[in-house]
C-alpha cells in the first residue's frame, strides 16, 4: 500500500482536546520517515467560524483565517513529539522524511496562492489534505476522525453528504492519485499496517 511515495495522516481538529490525541502522536511517531501530517483546524478554526457571522467577515476572509489555524493547530502537534517538524513545501516536506522525521504540514503558505483552491467553507483541511497528497506523490491518504470504526467502503459524495468530509474532497480526491481510508478515534495503531501494506479502516471511494 505505501508503494514509493509517503502517506498522509490528516489528523481531525477533533482530537486537540481528546484523550486519544497522544495515542495518535505515538503511533504516527513510530512512522517517522514514512508519514505526513495534515492538522485540522481544531478550537482555532472553531473560532473563525463563530466569529464569521458576528463580525461578518467573507468567505474568502474566513478561508485565509482558517488556513492560519491549521497552522497553529500544526504548531501544536510538531511541539508534542520530538520526531516532528514543521514543514511549508514539498522540498521541506521531503527533507524531513528523508531525515527521518514526521513533517507536520504549515498549509497556507502553499494554499493560499493555489488557484485550485475554493476559497470558501467547502474546502477544509480534508480537501488540502487530498490536494497535497497529489503535490508530494503519496499513495495513501488516512483521515482520522471521531466517527464509529468499520470496515468495507464508502464513497466520498456520501460521506459529504453526512457532513463528515467537506463538499469539495471528491473531486480533490479524485485528483490526487492517492487511495484513502477512513480512521476511528481508536484506531492509531492502523497507521503501522499501511506501511507493511495492510490497509485497514474505511476505504474511500470517489
Amino acid at each position: 500500500m505505501q508503494g514509493n511515495g509517503p502517506i498522509i495522516v490528516k489528523l481531525g481538529g477533533s482530537f486537540a482536546f481528546s484523550a486519544y490525541l497522544m495515542d495518535w502522536i505515538a503511533a504516527i511517531a513510530r512512522c517517522a520517515g514514512h508519514a505526513v501530517i495534515v492538522p485540522g483546524g481544531g478550537p482555532f478554526a472553531d473560532a473563525v467560524r463563530a466569529a464569521q457571522p458576528q463580525m461578518g467577515f467573507d468567505d474568502r476572509a474566513a478561508h485565509r483565517m482558517g488556513l492560519l489555524a491549521m497552522d497553529q493547530y500544526a504548531c501544536a502537534i510538531e511541539s508534542l513529539h520530538g520526531k516532528f517538524s514543521l514543514a511549508d513545501s514539498p522540498d521541506s516536506i521531503r527533507r524531513g522524511l528523508l531525515n527521518n522525521e514526521v513533517p507536520v504540514w504549515l498549509s497556507s503558505r502553499l494554499a493560499l496562492g493555489a488557484r485550485d483552491i475554493p476559497q470558501s467553507w467547502d474546502v477544509t483541511s480534508d480537501s488540502l489534505a487530498a490536494w497535497l497528497a497529489g503535490k508530494i506523490g503519496a499513495t495513501c491518504l488516512l483521515l482520522v476522525k471521531h466517527v464509529e470504526p468499520g470496515r468495507g467502503t464508502m464513497r466520498a459524495r456520501d460521506l459529504a453528504a453526512c457532513g463528515i468530509v467537506d463538499k469539495a474532497f471528491a473531486d480533490f480526491l479524485a485528483a490526487s492519485g492517492a487511495a484513502a481510508f477512513m480512521l476511528g478515534p481508536a484506531e492509531h495503531s492502523a497507521v503501522a499496517s499501511f506501511l507493511r501494506g495492510e490497509p485497514a479502516g474505511i476505504r474511500i471511494e470517489v
